[in-house]
């Protein structure tokens, strides 16, 4: 399968899925300590700087709550329909429909971006493209969160919630995420990762990645 018609797939998906999506993972991160404090460090850190945004956003939860602490943030998602749930949930923030693979944006013109849980079905070839788009959209000393499920497999899924889909998760290591954002132009800051929460999301372990442009000259 080509690479635009896999991303169809992944949008039509998600289309499908939009409703049940939000009304799973809308309110996740009132469960998840890890994150919110991981967020908080991001939010202070930026004090207020912006724009910053959140790429994958789903139902718009990463950016409300990065909204609430002040940052200039808006969403981007691939799907049209999740689009419109984050719209619904959050209406003071902006979310818009746009391809991480080919964003919408001057170079350079992003202080932030944040990228929970959104790379997930890129192939390596993908990967390279997406991570190469945040490099040019963010700003010299700008900053990128990747969050991620770790391993070395890809889980299909036919169905989630009673809604069929057809979508492949695939988990990275913490090294392959590393070499991927060195090679697309980025220094890797920090690298975290922690034990899934029980009961409250899917049992994989995570790593967190905050990552900056590496300079290219004497100018940056």
């Amino acid at each position: 399968m080509s690479g635009g018609a896999e991303r169809a797939q992944v949008r039509a998906s998600y289309d499908a899925l939009a409703d049940e999506y939000a009304r799973h993972v809308a309110g996740e991160l009132e469960h998840k300590p890890f994150d919110r404090a991981f967020l908080d460090r991001f939010a202070a850190r930026m004090g207020g700087a912006g724009p910053v945004v959140d790429v994958g956003c789903g139902p718009g939860h990463v950016a409300a709550y990065l909204h609430a602490r002040g940052l200039e943030v808006r969403g981007i998602d691939l799907s049209p329909e999740m689009v419109e749930q984050a719209r619904a949930r959050f209406p003071a923030v902006p979310f818009n429909a746009g391809d991480v693979t080919a964003l919408d944006a001057p170079d350079a013109s992003w202080a932030a971006a944040v990228a929970f849980y959104s790379l997930i079905h890129l192939r390596a070839g993908e990967m390279a493209v997406a991570l190469r788009e945040l490099r040019r959209v963010l700003r010299p000393g700008g900053l990128l969160l990747v969050a991620f499920h770790v391993g070395e497999e890809t889980r299909h899924f036919d169905e989630l919630w009673g809604v069929r889909i057809d979508l492949d998760f695939r988990f990275f290591t913490s090294a392959e995420m590393e070499g991927w954002l060195r090679a697309a132009g980025f220094d890797v800051e920090s690298l975290e990762e922690r034990d899934p929460y029980p009961d409250v999301e899917a049992q994989t372990r995570r790593c967190y990645i905050v990552a900056r442009p590496a300079p290219t000259n004497l100018g940056e």
